[in-house]
């Protein structure tokens, strides 16, 4: 029995750029959920202070992501040419 030639095959069909989307969107919730919580730790800070230590804390958390845990531990490339 052979193969149709308009079988559906995702691998070629779905476009891989969305997976990097997807992992953006998730560490990005994850990064915020976390500083937030770190943030609320911290008493007496003013509202421009908080501000500086929520996003600080959301940087470190993306550069500690995709550099440090995608780049050295798991070794793929951020930016690699597919084809």
């Amino acid at each position: 029995m052979g193969a149709h030639p308009n079988v559906h095959i995702p691998k070629e069909s779905w476009p891989s750029w969305t997976w990097y989307a997807i992992e953006f969107g998730i560490i990005l919730a994850v990064s915020m959920l976390s500083s937030r919580e770190i943030t609320n730790s911290f008493e007496g800070l003013s509202p421009e202070v908080q501000n500086y230590v929520f996003m600080g804390i959301v940087g470190i958390i993306f550069l500690v992501w995709y550099i440090g845990i995608r780049g050295f531990i798991l070794k793929k490339k951020i930016l690699r040419n597919s084809y």
